[in-house]
């Protein structure tokens, strides 16, 4: 069994105060991809401490997003290469790839930007996303045991968000970012749940395990009650070939027992893979 996790962590070493270790310490973990790290290795290394194996690459802008992978065994090898070259993904794309019983699985960290309707923010983000389409094909062909997941900053279907109705015109539920998704998720040579394009086959396993309920969310506000009400969004995401997603034997979020339990704004989803 193959357990793996994902975790906006929204500042590494502000999580590893508020209890982030102790979660990861319990909850057999082999490996965990994590978004949002914004510290350097040399300060991420010693919090995480031995017994893991750690890949890290930072944004390039200091303090910003960056995401790493850490694992009980070591990587084979990893990459992060992204996108056009003209295209700054540092800190938002790293693929690793690991044996798990004579096999490669293939598990990449994720983290989308945020964006922000009408702005150059939004439009970096549609670059990143453009990249995706263009990724994933090459991705499955190379390793068909393979999983993106992190905090994609797109909830997908009216299901995803509690209050959508009042987002419709802000990122990360903008009709063109949901389409995105649809090419993603949908099946290989069906059209997809917003448009008609033909989809890529990659599975969302949170939705397959959930099936057709609202939620379960992945990320709350810090304004109003919107934790303790469960107003909130789901963005974090395990999204696998159909090779691997036919492995997934669970799927759980999760959610902190209370608001002032939490050691992020985001909550982690952990998938176990039976291989």
């Amino acid at each position: 069994m193959l357990r793996v996790a994902t975790a906006n962590v929204n500042g590494i070493r502000a999580a590893y105060r508020k209890g982030m270790g102790d979660w990861l310490d319990g909850r057999g973990i082999d490996v965990v991809a994590i978004q949002e790290v914004r510290a350097t290795r040399d300060e991420f290394a010693p919090l995480i401490g031995d017994g893991w194996h750690l890949l890290h690459d930072e944004a390039t802008a200091k303090g910003r997003a960056g995401v790493a992978i850490a694992s009980r065994e070591p990587a084979l090898a990893h990459r992060t290469a992204f996108g056009p070259d003209d295209f700054d993904s540092a800190g938002r794309w790293l693929e690793a790839d690991f044996e798990v019983g004579g096999q490669v699985v293939t598990i990449v960290s994720t983290y989308v930007h945020s964006g922000e309707a009408g702005t150059p923010k939004q439009v970096e983000k549609y670059k990143f996303l453009d990249a995706l389409l263009e990724r994933l094909p090459e991705l499955r062909r190379r390793s068909p045991l393979a999983v993106f997941l992190g905090d994609l900053n797109v909830g997908h279907r009216t299901l995803d968000i509690k209050n959508w109705r009042g987002n419709v015109k802000t990122a990360g539920f903008l009709p063109d970012e949901r389409a995105y998704f649809d090419r993603i998720l949908g099946a290989e040579g069906e059209p997809g749940y917003n448009t008609g394009d033909a989809g890529l086959g990659w599975v969302d396993l949170g939705r397959r395990f959930a099936g057709e309920v609202a939620g379960p969310y992945t990320w709350w506000s810090a304004r109003g009650q919107a934790f303790d009400n469960d107003t909130g969004w789901r963005i974090d995401y395990q999204i696998a070939t159909p090779e691997l997603a036919a492995k997934a034997v669970s799927y759980t979020v999760d959610r902190y027992p209370r608001y002032d339990a939490r050691w992020s704004d985001h909550a982690p989803v952990v998938v176990d893979y039976d291989l």
